[in-house]
């Protein structure tokens, strides 16, 4: 069992990965945190989404909080990560930056005043390495602006052709992949003659790998439950 001031100590469940080598980065840089493998207080997963069910697996035989920031899951990995919250402390992310999950309460706030008048669009551009599309964190926008709205996500992604109709309340998605860009994230509230642009850059993957530590700084302790990068800000 673990003190007070002792440092919390990381398992990376892929610690080869770009999120993983910079997580480590991160750790070295702080002395609130180890990497520990075998004897660890929260398992961090930023690896595919084919692996989740072992991650998974490890978290629950272990009995310790599961930070998950893997992007692209189905519904049998949304139900999986449902089911293990039910016995464990289990923070999902799409993003882990501190900025972003700002960006995703001032875009909800946005969203609830200016109305449905409003349209919204979600613009992002990634690494030309990057796999899904759109980005986790852009349907994490997303959704914060349906919630704001009180409705349903309606998500149009990568229009393309002619004759096309925007449809009344729908949120559209673009995607732009390229270089070596960590992350940018555009909403923008298209009114009558007049835009609303919230933005979020990330220049480092290591504002991510940061903000995974507050996550699991945030996790240690807690209760079984699903948690989010919206309660760890609310805890600052």
């Amino acid at each position: 069992m673990r003190t007070d001031q002792q440092p919390i100590r990381i398992a990376l469940f892929a610690p080869g990965g770009r999120m993983g080598e910079a997580i480590a980065a991160a750790v070295e840089a702080d002395a609130g945190f180890a990497i520990d493998n075998d004897h660890c207080d929260v398992l961090v997963d930023f690896s595919a989404p084919d692996a989740l069910p072992k991650s998974v697996e490890r978290a629950l035989s272990a009995g310790i909080p599961f930070l998950v920031g893997t992007t692209g899951l189905d519904d049998l990995a949304d139900k999986r990560i449902a089911q293990a919250a039910e016995q464990i402390a289990v923070l999902r992310a799409a993003n882990t930056s501190l900025g972003v999950a700002l960006l995703s309460d001032l875009v909800e706030r946005a969203a609830r005043v200016l109305g449905s008048d409003w349209d919204i669009e979600v613009l992002e551009m990634h690494h030309r390495h990057k796999a899904d599309a759109p980005s986790g964190t852009a349907l994490a926008l997303g959704e914060a602006a349906a919630r704001g709205r009180g409705s349903p996500l309606r998500a149009e992604r990568g229009r393309d052709g002619t004759g096309l109709e925007r449809h009344a309340g729908a949120i559209g998605f673009a995607s732009l992949r390229g270089g070596t860009v960590p992350g940018e994230h555009d909403v923008i509230f298209a009114g009558q003659e007049e835009r609303l642009i919230l933005s979020h850059r990330a220049d480092s993957r290591m504002i991510f790998a940061r903000g995974a530590l507050s996550a699991a700084r945030f996790l240690v302790g807690k209760p079984a439950g699903l948690y989010s990068m919206h309660d760890v800000i609310g805890a600052q």
